[in-house]
């Protein structure tokens, strides 16, 4: 209810109950999408929840959140909107909580709602913050699944894992010196140059690197899959899953499953430098083998 009251659909459920759990996937789906009635595979942006039966009858079940010490790592999703100011308001009316709400602290142009488990949902703003302020409406249809954030302690590794391993570009980088941070906004988009504005964009990856975090050799990143586990993975859907994984396998990476490994013959799961889990793939548009 919480991601549909933001505008999204569920396009697609698989119901895996020999192995007691569903996966829902959402997204933006109206004629304003980026990416409407595409295949789940073929989609820009989007959200799978992953419900483990049973879990809503424990009292005492809690998911890791990522932004809590001691198990810091994944930090967010992000849905950029129209209005914000509206957006944020129908959101707070509707009796959901933030994190940060727009008029708190010193960034006055972002805000942080929680979903049901208080997982941190960004919300920026397609159009410039002061020129939608007195706005009162905001269009649901027109909000984006833009980013994931995660936490990574070496920039330079990370930034080569994806770029180089996984084929991204970067988009735009944010240099926050005075706060000893930097951002990396990085996704498939042909012949960006480190210019982009990615607040109209779905699909992004933003990267938060902390100065100083890859000098300490003890220091790591909480993967959201040990316990307690949260963050799932990020996902990539790929033209050909075969010579794809065959491409990973010659650029040396490490694996959290192989292709062949299992009975779910139809992905695999690298490991970025963190040990955050990357999802690959068939992008069912392009080759319709592979078929989960």
């Amino acid at each position: 209810k919480f991601y549909e009251h933001l505008g999204m659909t569920l396009i697609e459920k698989f119901p895996i109950a020999e192995a007691k759990f569903d996966l829902y996937f959402l997204a933006y789906d109206s004629p304003n999408a980026l990416s409407p009635k595409a295949h789940w595979s073929d989609r820009q942006g989007m959200l799978e929840l992953t419900h483990n039966y049973g879990t809503e009858n424990d009292p005492s079940f809690a998911i890791a959140n990522g932004n809590q010490e001691p198990h810091r790592g994944f930090g967010h999703v992000c849905i950029s909107v129209d209005n914000i100011q509206a957006a944020c308001e129908r959101i707070s009316s509707a009796g959901y909580r933030f994190q940060k709400k727009l008029s708190d602290g010193r960034m006055r142009h972002v805000a942080f709602a929680l979903d049901p488990d208080d997982y941190w949902v960004e919300i920026i703003s397609d159009n410039k913050v002061e020129d939608t302020e007195g706005i009162k409406e905001t269009d649901t249809s027109t909000y984006r699944m833009n980013h994931t954030m995660l936490r990574v302690k070496d920039h330079e590794q990370s930034l080569t894992f994806y770029k180089d391993v996984l084929g991204m570009s970067l988009l735009r980088t944010s240099e926050k010196p005075s706060a000893n941070f930097n951002l990396y906004f990085l996704g498939y988009v042909p012949g960006a140059n480190n210019d982009v504005n990615t607040n109209t964009l779905e699909g992004v990856l933003e990267l938060t690197w902390n100065y100083g975090t890859e000098k300490d050799a003890e220091f790591k990143y909480h993967d959201g899959n040990a316990e307690p586990q949260g963050f799932g993975h990020i996902a990539i859907t790929v033209d050909d899953l075969d010579a794809a994984c065959q491409r990973f396998e010659e650029k040396g990476v490490k694996w959290k499953k192989r292709l062949t490994d299992g009975r779910m013959k139809q992905m695999a799961f690298v490991l970025d430098p963190d040990g955050y889990w990357v999802e690959v793939v068939q992008n069912q548009k392009i080759k319709a083998t592979h078929n989960l």
